[in-house]
Parts: C-alpha cells; sequence; structure tokens
C-alpha cells in the first residue's frame, strides 16, 4: 500500500513541478490543465481530481470547462494543484506562482506555514498544534491563514478521508497516528481569511447511488462509479462518451438533486483577497513526517 502512495507521490511532484512552467500571461488555463491531465495518465497513473488552477481571490476548486478560451493575466497568484492516484491510492500537491512578482511575501508566507507543519508532524501530535505552527508563520508574514480550508487525510479512493488538518489553532486536541497519510495545504490571503461559496461549478464527485427516473442519469451514474468511483471528476472529461450537453446538464442536476453527486463550487476569499497555497503529502512516522510528494 505504502508503495503505491510513494508512486502517487512521485508522479504529482513530478507532474507539478513539469507543469509550473507553463503559467506565464497569455497562456490558456485548459491547454495548462489537459496538459497537466495527460502527463498524468503518460507516467502510468491517473488524475486524484480534475487539476486546480485557482487564480488571486479564488482558493480552491477552479478546473476550466470545455472549451475555455480563460488565459493567465500578467497580475495573476496562481495556484496549481496536482492530485494522482495509483490503484485508489493518492499523492496530492499544490504551489502558487505569482505572476506580477509583486506578492512574494504571500507566496513565501504559505510555503514557510507549510514547511513549519510538516517538521511539527509525528505521531501523537495533536491536531491544533499543527494549526498553531501554520498559524503563526502566516501572520508572522502580515497575512491570514484561511481558517474554514483545511488540510485533509488520504485514503483508498478517499480524497478526504475524515480527518482534518487545520490551518488555525482550533483546539482540536485529537492526535495524529502513525501510519496517517496526510495532505497538508496551508492558504494565507490578504482579505478576510475565510472563503465562500461561489456559483461557479465544473467539479463533482459520487457521493451515494439514489434512485433517478432518467436514462441518461443513471448511464451517467454507472460511467461514474465504473471510471472515478468515489474521487472527483470535470464536466470537461465527460464530454468525450455524452455528446449531448443538453442530456448531460440534465443527467448531471437530476444526480446532484437526487444527493447522488457531490458539487465542488469554486471557493473564493469573501474579502476578495489574494491568497497563496502550498500544499504536499505525508507518511505520519514515530518521530517525523515523510515527504511522499518528492
Amino acid at each position: 500500500m505504502i508503495e503505491k502512495y510513494e508512486k502517487a507521490g512521485r508522479i504529482a511532484y513530478e507532474v507539478l513541478q513539469e507543469c509550473k512552467q507553463l503559467i506565464k500571461p497569455g497562456a490558456k488555463l485548459l491547454e495548462l490543465a489537459e496538459a497537466a491531465e495527460g502527463k498524468i495518465r503518460e507516467k502510468g497513473a491517473k488524475p486524484a481530481f480534475p487539476v486546480n488552477i485557482s487564480i488571486n481571490e479564488a482558493a480552491a476548486h477552479f478546473t476550466p470547462e470545455k472549451d475555455s478560451t480563460l488565459v493567465f493575466g500578467e497580475k495573476d497568484v496562481v495556484k496549481l494543484d496536482v492530485g494522482v492516484h495509483i490503484d485508489g491510492f493518492i499523492g496530492d500537491n499544490a504551489l502558487t506562482v505569482d505572476l506580477s512578482n509583486e506578492n512574494g511575501k504571500l507566496v513565501e508566507a504559505a510555503e514557510k506555514a507549510l514547511d513549519a507543519a510538516v517538521c511539527t508532524v509525528r505521531a501523537g501530535v495533536k491536531l491544533w498544534e499543527i494549526g498553531a505552527e501554520v498559524e503563526t508563520a502566516i501572520k508572522g508574514y502580515g497575512f491570514k491563514p484561511i481558517a474554514n480550508l483545511t488540510g485533509h487525510s488520504l485514503g483508498e479512493y478517499e480524497l478526504h478521508a475524515g480527518v482534518e488538518i487545520p490551518n488555525i489553532d482550533n483546539k482540536d486536541p485529537n492526535p495524529l497516528q502513525e501510519g496517517m497519510v496526510l495532505a497538508i495545504e496551508p492558504f494565507a490571503t490578504n482579505g478576510e481569511g475565510r472563503v465562500s461559496e461561489s456559483p461557479e461549478v465544473e467539479i463533482f464527485a459520487l457521493e451515494e447511488k439514489f434512485p433517478v427516473r432518467m436514462r441518461e442519469s443513471r448511464r451517467l451514474l454507472t460511467y461514474v462509479e465504473e471510471n472515478y468511483r468515489t474521487l472527483p471528476f470535470a464536466e470537461r472529461w465527460l464530454y468525450k462518451d455524452f455528446h449531448s450537453k443538453l442530456l448531460l446538464h440534465a443527467a448531471l442536476r437530476e444526480l446532484i438533486f437526487s444527493g447522488s453527486f457531490h458539487q465542488y463550487p469554486v471557493l473564493k476569499d469573501a474579502g476578495k483577497g489574494l491568497v497563496s497555497q502550498a500544499e504536499l503529502t505525508v507518511v505520519v512516522e514515530k518521530d517525523a513526517a515523510r515527504v511522499l510528494t518528492k
């Protein structure tokens, strides 16, 4: 099992480092997303979720839609989040690129908070202790941690496996257990320090199978279960096998309404501040954290 986490982590790291070079003013977001997801498959793995490319006040869950013409601007603060799985075992990592070269301290705040968190991780450490290290590091740069975004434990075909890794001192007394695999991801902002949901949604996941009436909905439910199981997927991934946009949208609506599919709205800082992110995956060992995304 750990060997699959290690392989997924290695590929996730390679793809993240290779694709950050593609973040340039005028480059298309869709081309970056498709390049990253293609590289994952070329390396013998699968995306654990659609590549997230969240810009400026957007913190998470943005991925370009089919036929998107969006391009990077000269002043954009870009978060690139890449996840990979090998037979359901996940490696998850992210970084921030500041195209303006004016927000280096914001980028550094998230990176240093991640370093502080990783140095804290070992079996028996309380969750609040990790959050306190993140919060102290980010505030030391004059920014705010995003309080309602967390890191997360990883499981087999589980991107969020039940344990949340706080980015503030939330007083959570629960200890880390040896062998846990965690995605640790501090977010720093010059805004409000909390995210809210936007109306934009391109990412979904199978939550639970409920009866639906439409034949296309039943077909889509079976397709998602067979291809992605419970991992997130993008609407744009579906068009190679579902050719009618009208029918696909109707099926998605019914599956969301039935509770079968979970939506991942784009999350934005509530104060419209710029957001930076840094993330890697670790396994908890007796006396330290071992980084898997390297």
